[in-house]
């Protein structure tokens, strides 16, 4: 299986009507990616709180998009969130992940989510399987 982007992913796919459209930068030296977004009142929890799966969403998307942008070729094959605070709506945060571990058949990453100043807000780990293109 090889994975291909159209566009259409429902975080960072530019041609998704309903997607959030978040805009990476992805450096590769570094084995790195980040983003600064803002949840919208839609994707809310508890009132004033970005909702957990939303959180959730975002931080596998940081690592999935940054193994697909430096060519690992690989699905996610686990995820573990560790939320610390909440996360506000309305206000800018900032996603990032870094890739932690490349092994023959297996690519782990971590990634967090904070506030602007740099209060970590939710943490996430994750396994990526690679897969033999047919």
């Amino acid at each position: 299986m090889e994975f291909v982007s159209t566009g259409n992913c429902f975080v960072c796919g530019e041609n998704n009507p309903r997607g959030l459209k978040v805009k990476f930068d992805v450096d590769p030296e570094k084995q790195a990616i980040r983003a600064a977004f803002t949840f919208e009142a839609a994707y809310q929890g508890w009132d004033g709180v970005v909702h957990g799966g939303m959180i959730c969403t975002l931080l596998d998307e940081a690592m999935a998009n940054l193994v697909y942008h430096l060519g690992f070729n690989a699905i996610a094959a686990s995820l573990e969130v560790r939320f610390k605070h909440p996360a506000p709506i309305l206000q800018p945060l900032v996603v990032s992940g870094e890739i932690t571990e490349v092994h023959k058949k297996l690519v782990k990453a971590k990634a967090s989510l904070a506030t602007e100043d740099g209060k970590v807000l939710t943490t996430g780990i994750s396994t990526f399987l690679k897969q033999t293109p047919k």
